[in-house]
């Protein structure tokens, strides 16, 4: 399906790697200038040369971390002296502390409230302005399957990203009908996060070995598949699109809705 994209410009936030790279590929493949984000300078380096090997916008990149508060401001600023415009948002970030609610503490909770919620409070009111001023201004939340089906091995993400879904409601209403906004709910994806992360036995598995007994389609995901969806929710092919929550987990979740 050809996106029509061409010339759009576009902020993908934490997209050194996982998720947020998949979607940055794709957006720029499809022609849009991309800005990508992450905090180290080496694999935002690397990952630059790998769009470039499939883009036919522009792609460069904004170091920073996204729990700074000064990050938001920087990259959008970065982007408009850059590119003169910013059509779409992409948010994404790392995942918190993979814990029980026994073991967290209030910094856990306060540390993950920063890096899940406020860093896209911040993105999305740095961004809004300019924004509003595209022909087809959107914001794509990347959050999690763990909204829908909540568990009980790792709380904070469970309690915490809800709110990532109420905000995006809340301004569905709010920026209509300037911007649109969609959210897209990932199930296992071969991501650094899977297997390198020691906070999650299950991500000490090598990615070949992950259990995929719960996913109908019987495998985990390609970044690059999630950024197949991001990339049709910011086009003006989903332009009646607005205010979903999107499941991209091939089928894991057993919820009718």
């Amino acid at each position: 399906m050809e996106l029509y994209m061409e010339g759009d410009v576009a902020i993908v936030m934490a997209s050194s790697s996982g998720l947020g790279l998949g979607s940055a590929m794709v957006l720029a493949r499809e022609g849009v200038n991309v800005v990508i984000n992450g905090r180290d300078l080496e694999r935002l380096e690397s990952a630059v040369e790998s769009i470039r090997e499939v883009a036919t916008g522009e792609v460069c990149y904004f170091q920073g971390d996204i729990k700074d508060s000064r990050t938001a401001a920087g990259i959008v600023k970065f982007t408009i002296e850059e590119f003169g415009k910013l059509d779409h948002l992409v948010t994404n970030s790392g995942p918190p502390p993979c814990l029980h609610f026994e073991e967290a503490e209030d910094v856990d909770w306060y540390e993950s409230y920063e890096l899940l919620v406020m860093s896209v409070v911040r993105m999305i009111r740095e961004a809004e302005p300019y924004l509003r001023e595209s022909e087809n201004g959107t914001i794509v939340t990347i959050t999690s399957r763990i909204v829908k089906e909540p568990t009980s091995t790792n709380v904070l993400s469970s309690a915490i990203r809800m709110a990532i879904i109420g905000l995006g409601k809340t301004l569905t209403w709010e920026f209509a009908p300037n911007i649109r906004v969609n959210s897209v709910l990932p199930g296992k994806f071969d991501t650094p996060r899977l297997v390198d992360d020691p906070r999650d036995l299950a991500r000490k598995i090598p990615n070949e070995k992950v259990n995929v007994g719960g996913i109908p389609i019987g495998r985990i995901g390609d970044p690059v598949e999630l950024g197949e969806v991001v990339a049709f929710l910011c086009s003006k092919n989903s332009s009646f699109i607005n205010g979903v929550a999107l499941q991209v987990d091939g089928g894991s979740i057993k919820a009718a809705f």
